[in-house]
């Protein structure tokens, strides 16, 4: 994931590189539904999007970009995250000629302004330290549109505690910094452009934003 620690957390405790949980390759039945309803919704506001090229903030393993980069054919994508040899080692069998990954702080992207149709930022903002500074970094490098998701609050802490997990942290999953309902991550959104559409495939918060 994209960012930097927050104050007074070590690197591992702020922002995890990769995921903490593998949600993509789980077996659990439950889990694999809900996935399977995220990654349909993520799929229809991709469609909505029709990039031409892709920016990827916090690509983690390069699951999702590698699956973009397919679909992209011969254009553009790159997948950026922090400096993890584990995460190299991952980019490292998912290549194509399209794809490009690069490490990067989230903040101060080293892309030129509407270098990208799309910025993409795929469960990434929970853990960013600065996640308005990210999203203006995203809305500065896209032509066109932001697609973000994040867990949706209260909602994701009451889940995890309902099934006993984090219950000390009051179902915080460890990493996420930041939290929001879904009332309060469309109006942060709407200052960096105009939210096409928000989603809420359960229990995320997923929205399209047009900057340009």
């Amino acid at each position: 994931m994209s960012g930097q620690p927050a104050a007074g957390l070590s690197p591992a405790e702020a922002v995890p590189t990769g995921n903490t949980f593998d949600k993509y390759g789980s077996t659990n039945p439950v889990v694999r539904r809900l996935m399977t309803n995220f990654h349909g919704t993520l799929d229809e506001m991709w469609g909505r999007a029709a990039p031409e090229s892709v920016l990827d903030v916090g690509c983690g393993e390069g699951v999702l970009t590698h699956e973009w980069a397919e679909r992209l054919g011969d254009r553009r994508i790159v997948g950026i995250d922090l400096e993890d040899a584990k995460l190299r080692d991952e980019w490292g069998k998912r290549r194509r000629s399209n794809l490009e990954y690069r490490v990067e702080e989230a903040t101060s992207l080293s892309f030129a302004d509407d270098e990208f149709d799309l910025a993409a930022a795929i469960e990434v903002l929970e853990h960013v330290p600065e996640p308005e500074a990210t999203v203006a970094e995203m809305a500065r490098v896209a032509r066109r549109h932001v697609l973000v998701s994040v867990p949706r609050e209260p909602l994701w802490r009451g889940l995890n505690v309902a099934r006993g997990a984090y219950v000390r942290s009051l179902g915080n999953t460890p990493g996420h910094v930041n939290h929001w309902s879904r009332r309060s991550f469309v109006a942060m959104l709407a200052r960096h452009g105009r939210v096409e559409e928000a989603r809420s495939p359960f229990p995320w918060t997923m929205a399209l934003v047009r900057v340009g």
